[in-house]
């Protein structure tokens, strides 16, 4: 897997951009504040269910499913980045026995 992008870049650039949004306009319309949508732009903040269900509403060729995806695949590529302890595993299926019960 490559690199994904930040959703919030995705919003920007393919939704807000192409929409001749401006950062406010979008907030406005979203009932959120400026503040809090630069931070989703600029990768500061993910996209959260309540986010996602407000972007499918305001562009609605996307759905919720689609944001939470686009953060998740996002936030899963950047922990596989990082060091992660080596632990044992908590649980282990029953060994295969030679003569199976039926």
């Amino acid at each position: 897997m490559h690199n994904p992008s930040h959703p919030g870049e995705i919003l920007k650039n393919l939704y807000l951009d192409g929409a001749n949004l401006t950062v406010t306009q979008a907030a406005g319309a979203l009932g959120i504040s400026r503040k809090t949508l630069s931070q989703i732009i600029n990768g500061r903040v993910g996209i959260s269910a309540q986010m996602a269900l407000l972007l499918a509403q305001a562009f609605p060729t996307t759905t919720p499913q689609l944001w939470l995806n686009l953060q998740q695949q996002y936030d899963l590529w950047q922990a596989q980045r990082k060091p992660v302890p080596v632990i044992s595993p908590l649980w282990q299926p029953w060994p295969k026995t030679a003569t199976a019960r039926r």
